[in-house]
């Protein structure tokens, strides 16, 4: 089947688009961790302002995350996700559990995730919400989708 076309309009071309610059993915991550506030994404990321305030912008207007007021005088903000921003965790994790093997230094990973329910450190995949199979490239067959054309 030819899918030649998947190029024009594609949706991971989109969502690059919006968060795989390196400074919105990494700000993403913080508000995973609780990051809310102007002040601990700069000190956390060691981001210069400037970029910091275009990236907040940028994934406030994308509706991935809401600026709300915490305080008065003087006006303060926090960063919050919203459901399409709550939505990118599995994207976030699966870059991260890709960096742990791959990339992480002779002492394993930075960071674990210890997964609540069931007290166990995770080793997450992508599952089939169907049959809860595992997928991966070889068990999955790209076809024409709603907006194909």
């Amino acid at each position: 089947m030819d899918l030649s076309h998947r190029f024009e309009g594609e949706s991971v071309g989109r969502a690059l688009a919006l968060v795989g610059e390196r400074w919105s993915l990494l700000i993403l991550r913080e508000t995973f961790f609780g990051v809310r506030r102007y002040s601990e994404f700069a000190r956390n990321l060691s981001i210069p302002r400037p970029t910091l305030s275009a990236r907040l912008t940028t994934l406030v207007d994308a509706g991935l995350l809401d600026r709300v007021l915490y305080a008065t005088d003087p006006d303060r903000h926090e960063y919050r996700l919203t459901d399409a921003g709550r939505e990118l965790f599995p994207a976030i994790v699966v870059l991260m559990r890709w960096g742990d093997r791959y990339l992480a230094g002779p002492d394993g990973p930075p960071i674990l995730l210890r997964h609540n329910e069931c007290g166990e450190i995770a080793d997450p995949y992508l599952a089939c919400r169907s049959c809860g199979g595992e997928i991966s490239a070889d068990k999955v067959t790209p076809e024409p989708g709603p907006a194909f054309r």
